[in-house]
């Protein structure tokens, strides 16, 4: 029985985590740009970038997640704690693919011309900013909330690993499994 997540979870999930990092980072930094400079424009452009390798990567998270069975938690715990991680994993599965979806729709409505990975991406013709000043305050709320849910993410995994001392934190980081010694030789 597998006790570690599959490698392509494990890479996918250390992967989305530095690229939030980095979505999270931009915004916060392009803060301390003025408005209008290059720089200022840099800022957007890895924001956006980010933001959606996150929204791609999430959802091949969810495919990779189909194809493997979760590895079992050890020791077990009781019923309301492992329904209370299924409810917040869905939120932040949730979180992170609504906030991209958000963002592009916030930037197309805005009428205004932005960049995906360098590249033009398209705009309505006709801007429809109270529309869009709706999905940004969305997506900025997400956002904030997000700030929460992954602080509750990271203490939930600490907790279980130097609290419960049980396989939660493991399971998802990178390495080989510790296998228990093969007894059955008869050696």
């Amino acid at each position: 029985m597998r006790t570690k997540y599959a490698s392509p979870q494990i890479f996918l999930h250390w992967l989305v985590f530095f690229l939030v990092v980095g979505t999270y980072a931009s915004m916060l930094l392009k803060g301390w740009v003025p408005k209008g400079t290059p720089g200022r424009e840099y800022f957007n452009l890895v924001h956006y970038s980010l933001g959606f390798s996150v929204l791609v990567l999430m959802i091949v998270r969810l495919l990779v997640k189909a194809m493997y069975v979760t590895p079992a938690l050890k020791p077990p715990v009781p019923r309301w704690q492992h329904l209370a991680a299924h409810v917040a994993h869905g939120m932040i599965y949730l979180m992170f693919i609504s906030l991209p979806v958000l963002g592009v729709l916030s930037m197309y409505y805005s009428g205004n011309h932005w960049l995906l990975f360098g590249m033009k991406m398209p705009q309505s013709v006709v801007a429809d900013v109270v529309l869009q000043k709706q999905l940004k305050s969305l997506h900025e709320l997400i956002a904030n909330t997000g700030y929460y849910l992954i602080g509750l993410h990271a203490v939930a995994a600490l907790f279980h690993h130097y609290v419960l001392r049980d396989n939660a934190l493991v399971r998802m980081m990178p390495g080989k499994s510790k296998r228990a010694p093969d007894t059955s030789s008869g050696q």
